[in-house]
């Protein structure tokens, strides 16, 4: 699977966990639920990796209702 692949499959899986429980949670729930659906859609996944790693794609999670400079320097 390209990284384009795994994208769809992350923005899906995102978008479908936002449709079924909304806003408002805080943000290790909204991790679970995607680290749950990620599996379930048949992806590898590691939560809380330091950075220094060579896979496809790293996810940040965010469940705040603007992002801000600060934000970013997290990533």
């Amino acid at each position: 699977m390209n990284e384009n692949e795994i994208s769809k499959v992350v923005f899906e899986s995102g978008l479908k966990i936002h449709r079924k429980v909304g806003i408002g949670l805080y943000e290790a729930v909204y991790e679970e639920c995607l680290v749950y659906e990620l599996k379930r859609n048949g992806l590898k996944v590691e939560k809380q990796k330091d950075i220094s790693i060579e896979d496809k794609v790293i996810i940040e999670i965010k469940a705040v209702p603007e992002i801000i400079t600060y934000h970013t320097y997290q990533l």
